[in-house]
């Protein structure tokens, strides 16, 4: 979690906070003012999830950038082995 997110949804409850106070107190700028800084929270945290995302698979692409190595089975070895001597 970046510092985006959580200044956004500080700035969302905030906003929600004020909004809720006006529509109390009959003040429409308040109303206005909590709903924008509403608006404004919730635009910054998702521009938070957006960079969170980005450096996840940025970070996937960085540890899957090689194949994974798999070690032949002993049991396929031996019968391997076993099927080309009965072929022959």
């Amino acid at each position: 979690m970046n510092k985006d997110r959580i200044e956004g949804n500080v700035k969302d409850v905030a906003g929600r906070i004020e909004r809720q106070a006006g529509e109390w107190t009959g003040d429409p700028k308040k109303q206005v003012d909590g709903s924008a800084k509403q608006v404004e929270g919730k635009l910054q945290n998702t521009l938070g999830k957006l960079k969170d995302a980005a450096k996840n698979v940025s970070d996937d692409a960085n540890t899957s950038s090689k194949p994974p190595h798999r070690l032949p089975d002993t049991l396929d070895t031996e019968e391997s082995e076993q099927t080309r001597g009965t072929r022959r």
